[in-house]
């Protein structure tokens, strides 16, 4: 059994990369809030927190495809202030859409919601460099003055949350379930060395140490004798192919070169770890 919090104020996050990571944690210094990770608020009776912000990425224009049933599953008052910033490589698409009306379903009005550009950690699925993206974060501060400022004045507003009819598309099951079987990672055995690093920050604990096949033409996998497997609940963050130092996880069928890695500059990887 969990304890109850007794706080008035939190946010929630999920971060594969720590660009979301790093947008909660500055509006949780300025408007002196607390942390905590979406994974483990699910667990908390959080009826009551006065105000609660849900900082997550968009991904394929949807929410990522765990968190609508860690949605579902908050406890949250309907007379909390209730607020969403999402992090995006461009378009918001339907994701402040899809929220508000998961949020409905439970009788919770989302009062607030903004979005963040920055550099798309899954632009390596496509062969491209996200590190070629950082001038992105150029525009971010005056966008997150502008989010601190009609949060601080309880703001009514809310920011992107259109309806996309393409989104829509691609949100449906059969298509979300293609592109998670098309994009997820695969781990290159012969290039694993077990160092745990995609165990402990995966966020949907998807990912496993086993043991090694070892064969005549590959005596040994890993200097511990265990490579990562990685299970049949990805949700696709990306998080294990960017935080590999082998580069022994791929995606789309393409190796991630370590020049195409990429985190937020302003986290560092101990803070992605969550075990």
């Amino acid at each position: 059994m969990h304890p109850i919090l007794l706080l008035e104020t939190m946010i929630l996050y999920f971060s594969g990369t720590g660009n979301s990571l790093a947008v909660a944690r500055q509006l949780a210094e300025r408007l002196n809030e607390r942390l905590m990770l979406l994974t483990e608020a699910v667990q908390q009776d959080l009826t009551s927190e006065k105000r609660i912000g849900i900082v997550f990425p968009t991904y394929d224009f949807n929410l990522p495809p765990a968190m609508r049933g860690m949605v579902s599953r908050l406890r949250i008052s309907p007379q909390a202030y209730v607020f969403t910033v999402v992090t995006c490589g461009s378009m918001a698409g339907n994701c402040i859409w899809v929220l508000r009306r998961l949020l409905r379903e439970k009788g919770i009005e989302l009062a607030y919601s903004h979005k963040v550009s920055v550099p798309d950690n899954s632009a390596l699925a496509f062969g491209r460099n996200p590190n070629k993206q950082l001038g992105k974060f150029e525009r971010v501060p005056a966008r997150m003055e502008q989010i601190i400022r009609e949060l601080q004045e309880k703001s009514h507003t809310l920011h992107y949350s259109w309806f996309s009819l393409i989104s829509w598309l691609l949100g449906r099951p059969a298509v979300e379930r293609g592109m998670i079987h098309f994009l997820g990672p695969k781990v290159n055995p012969d290039k694993c060395i077990g160092c745990n690093n995609c165990v402990r920050v995966c966020p949907m604990e998807n990912i496993h140490l086993v043991e090694s096949i070892k064969t005549k033409d590959r005596p040994s996998d890993s200097k511990n004798g265990q490579v990562a497997f990685i299970g049949d609940r990805c949700t696709v963050c990306f998080a294990c192919v960017h935080a590999c130092p082998q580069q022994a996880i791929s995606t789309n069928g393409r190796e991630a070169l370590k020049e195409r890695q990429y985190r937020n500059p302003q986290i560092k990887l101990k803070d992605l770890l969550l075990r």
